[in-house]
């Protein structure tokens, strides 16, 4: 099960985001292509890490465009320091203490940390 819910995901997002009153956050489950064309857009934005993650997006891109001929996909690089990051890693560090604050803005970073620890506690 994911370490936060989709809830969650999206409020810590909005909490990231809230000085761009121009940017819009929204949960949704199925298929991407599906909830695109819900809401009226024609692009998705879908971020790479490294060559394993182009790899992947490029097929699913593919797909997506087979699933709907409209809907576009622009992939963005992370920045290098970024770049070897990941959930799985993140979840790493708070578990074991580290520390987060290079890697993730203030309300993500404490929200892991108390949910690692609230995990550990019902362990």
């Amino acid at each position: 099960s994911p370490f936060f819910s989709l809830e969650e995901r999206v409020a810590l997002i909005r909490g990231v985001i809230k000085e761009w009153p121009n940017v819009d956050v929204r949960g949704f489950e199925g298929l991407a292509v599906s909830f695109v064309r819900s809401i009226g857009a024609r692009v998705m934005l879908r971020g790479l890490r490294s060559a394993s993650d182009l790899e992947s997006e490029f097929t699913m891109s593919l797909m997506n465009l087979n699933l709907d001929a409209e809907i576009e996909t622009v992939f963005l690089m992370a920045k290098e320091p970024y770049s070897h990051l990941s959930s799985t890693l993140l979840r790493q560090i708070a578990t074991f203490g580290g520390k987060l604050a290079r890697f993730l803005p203030e309300n993500v970073s404490a929200a892991l940390e108390r949910r690692v620890r609230e995990r550990q506690a019902g362990s």
